[in-house]
């Protein structure tokens, strides 16, 4: 995930900050040198370093932050604030038009920034929200864009509408916006050509597009993963043909986050999503309070609980949270939330969500090849085993060791592991059903959460309450 070292950095120079009952000035722009290093080393952009820090410099060496009782904490909330003003304050969604009319849509990047991709994950994402979108591929260049674009639609269930690669792409972008009109689609995305690096060329082909179909929005798709240089393919496109919005490929990967931290700043256009995986659901919208919590190591459980919410069913989760109360958990309902964790991005994932847990997932404890190894044993388990745990004596151990590839004690520790949880599960059932965001209760009803958390640490750890068996 983006923003670990920066993240690890930042929470040890706020930590010896804490530490210290009173600060003076001295101690605060020692810490802000630190930051700026850190920063520094994280691809922000220098220009963007030195306005940021100066603004936190001001306001946390006056006399209401360095005279309270917790001036560490007062600079960390400076500091906070700060991250947020810079990324953009507001969330900004993207700007469509009437539902009874086409916005056109205009996604735009460098080759191998993930622009193809995104744009169908962007398609999906108008979908779920009632729109009827169309995706128009006007990359004649590349080999096998068209290709792409159209297995992407078909598993996003989009239409894809193509004609070939003889036309120009301003042909195929008239096209596809009749297509659109005529059938009753309200957003057309185009899904336009890149290029190695920017030219003149380039820009003149979008230009013509623009101007030919009326786009409304025109999207840059840039890869977080290269740091400093997506900050300049942002400016120089704004300034070529102007922007009216950003979307951060591949921010999952080992991403410094000096992207996310400089390109509102330099370009003066929102970051509007950031792509989090590479399933086509993997696209979410861009908060700018949540990302700087999350690049302050504080969490982002708001976050987790949509994530939740759009991954749970509702339904199962009511009926598991019986079964908790009576505990009658087995290990298809095991299994089942296994799944559903693995749907929301694995426990790694889920851990970074939730304040002060992110160093856990990012020390390398959470084995999500774990899961794996877990799901071979149970599903080497016949249906009467899972659904029956206490049928499984020690011949049964012996088959279902081999038929997972595993040794007999991995299966004794899964099973003994799992009688303790379901103990647990019992006790925290109520706390399950609890509503509000306050806790791991408002998770969209995902009440064995916590428990199942404790099958993901590193050997011989605890999470849970749980001693943890791999």
């Amino acid at each position: 995930m983006a923003f670990e070292s920066l993240t690890d950095k930042l929470q040890n120079i706020f930590k010896a900050l804490r530490g210290k009952g009173r600060l003076s000035e001295a101690d605060v722009k020692a810490a802000l040198k630190e930051v700026r290093m850190a920063l520094l080393e994280a691809d922000v952009n220098f220009k963007v370093v030195k306005q940021f820090v100066n603004a936190v410099q001001e306001r946390a060496v006056g006399e209401d932050v360095l005279g309270s009782l917790t001036p560490g904490q007062m600079v960390v909330k400076i500091v906070d604030e700060e991250l947020v003003s810079l990324m953009g304050s507001e969330t900004t969604e993207l700007a469509l038009g009437p539902m009874n009319e086409v916005t056109v849509v205009m996604m735009v990047g460098l080759q191998g920034a993930g622009k193809t991709t995104t744009a169908a994950k962007l398609a999906g994402k108008l979908k779920s929200k009632g729109r009827s979108p169309l995706l128009a591929a006007c990359d004649v260049y590349r080999p096998a864009a068209i290709k792409q674009l159209e297995v992407n639609g078909e598993k996003a269930g989009i239409p894809v509408f193509s004609m070939g690669d003889r036309l120009s792409p301003v042909d195929i972008a008239k096209g596809a916006l009749a297509h659109a009109k005529k059938n009753g689609m309200n957003v057309l995305i185009l899904d336009t050509a890149g290029r190695l690096h920017i030219d003149e060329e380039m820009m003149e082909e979008l230009a013509a597009i623009k101007s030919a179909v009326g786009v409304r929005q025109t999207v840059l798709v840039v890869d977080a993963m290269t740091g400093q240089d997506a900050v300049n393919v942002a400016e120089t496109f704004q300034e070529k043909i102007g922007l009216d919005g950003v979307i951060l490929s591949k921010m999952d990967g080992d991403a410094r986050g000096g992207a996310a931290l400089s390109i509102r700043c330099v370009t003066d256009r929102p970051i509007l999503f950031v792509g989090m995986g590479e399933k086509l659901s993997d696209l979410e919208q861009f908060y700018p309070d949540r990302m700087a919590s999350r690049i302050l190591g504080m969490g982002d459980v708001l976050s987790l609980i949509e994530k939740a919410q759009q991954q749970v069913d509702v339904d199962q989760a009511k009926a598991l949270e019986a079964k908790l109360r009576k505990a009658e958990f087995d290990f298809n309902d095991f299994l089942s939330q296994m799944q559903q964790i693995k749907k929301m991005g694995g426990m790694a994932s889920i851990l970074g969500m939730l304040p002060g847990m992110g160093q856990l997932a990012q020390a390398g404890q959470m084995d999500e090849g774990m899961f794996g190894k877990v799901e071979a044993i149970i599903y080497s388990m016949t249906p009467k085993e899972r659904g029956n745990p206490g049928l499984i004596n020690m011949s049964r151990k012996i088959r279902i060791a081999k038929g997972a590839g595993v040794d007999i004690n991995e299966v004794n520790r899964l099973v003994k592991q799992f009688e303790q949880m379901r103990k647990m599960m019992k006790q925290f059932s109520g706390m399950a059903s609890g509503k509000g965001r306050g806790g791991l209760g408002g998770l969209g009803g995902l009440g064995p959460l916590g428990g199942l958390g404790g099958l993901g640490g590193g050997k011989g750890g605890k999470l849970g309450g749980i001693k943890l068996p791999f």
